[in-house]
């Protein structure tokens, strides 16, 4: 007599059975690998990772993360015969990513921007803080402009763009508002380029250079700065010196910047908006009068 018995085994069992590499769940149904449990030899991560991919689609998960650091360089061809794919890497590690379900990958793609700033500092003397830049594209050779440059990780617009102008000039500034931003495509290793365009406010005034990056820099007349040839020929630098004009003149009103706190990460950020003005019955009766 052939006698059936079901027997059902737990998910903790059958991970416990497997050589499962170690791991964590993530928000979205995905899981992420411990990179600092990844077996030395190859051929053990080799086995470990086939029988996680398998305990994993029983699990039902969907993305796969596993970041290889430069120390376990010799797994990023097992991985990749594993038909695992390169998503980015930074200094110290390369992180790669294996889609469990059928169809289309839904994992976010890599970093696409890349972020700049360039600040428009103005004295009372309508005296333009400009730089003159030892490197650089062809067309800007010899051109005195605004300071500008790539805001580090980690950095806010307004910190990035104190923070430059001060590299550059040695010039000490605060934040007043973002004037404008420029979205270009296809610009370094084809990342697309959004470059944010602030006034500041400066607070001393004594040019020093840094002499690595900077050929010269100085306050250079309003109507010298305006007249430069580069300003009337090209449509998008016209443009952005005439809203920073605007602004200066307060003809035309930009982004303020009001530090928050986001529930949904539980993070202090900042949000760039333009300032709301005070309705009738907010104001007091002295500011009506």
């Amino acid at each position: 007599m052939l006698i059936c018995i079901n027997v059902t085994i737990s998910d903790k069992q059958l991970s416990e059975e497997k050589d499962i590499l170690d791991f964590i769940e993530d928000d979205y149904e995905g899981v992420i690998i411990n990179c600092n449990s990844l077996p030395d030899a190859s051929n053990l991560f080799a086995a470990a990772l086939q029988s996680s991919l398998s305990y994993w689609k029983y699990m039902g998960k969907k993305g796969v993360w596993l970041r290889i650091l430069k120390e376990q360089a010799d797994l990023v061809p097992v991985a990749l015969k594993a038909r695992f794919c390169y998503h980015h890497a930074e200094p110290g590690y390369v992180m790669l990513t294996y889609w469990i379900p059928d169809g289309p990958c839904l994992l976010p793609s890599t970093g696409t921007h890349q972020i700049g700033v360039g600040a428009f500092v103005i004295n009372n003397q309508e005296q333009v803080l400009v730089v003159k830049e030892k490197k650089g594209p062809s067309w800007c050779s010899g051109i005195w402009k605004i300071p500008t440059g790539f805001i580090n990780k980690s950095e806010d617009i307004f910190s990035g763009a104190i923070r430059e102008v001060k590299e550059e000039t040695g010039i000490e500034t605060s934040f007043l508002e973002v004037v404008a931003f420029r979205h270009a495509h296809q610009v370094i290793f084809d990342k697309s380029d959004i470059l944010f365009i602030c006034l500041l406010k400066p607070l001393t005034f004594d040019v020093s250079i840094d002499t690595t990056e900077i050929e010269d820099a100085m306050w250079m007349p309003l109507d010298e700065f305006l007249n430069q040839q580069v300003h009337k020929e090209d449509q998008l630098s016209g443009k952005i010196i005439n809203i920073c004009m605007n602004m200066f003149e307060n003809n035309h009103r930009g982004f303020k910047v009001e530090q928050l706190t986001s529930k949904l990460d539980n993070q202090i950020t900042h949000l760039y908006s333009l300032a709301l003005e005070a309705s009738p019955k907010e104001q007091s009766p002295e500011s009506i009068r």
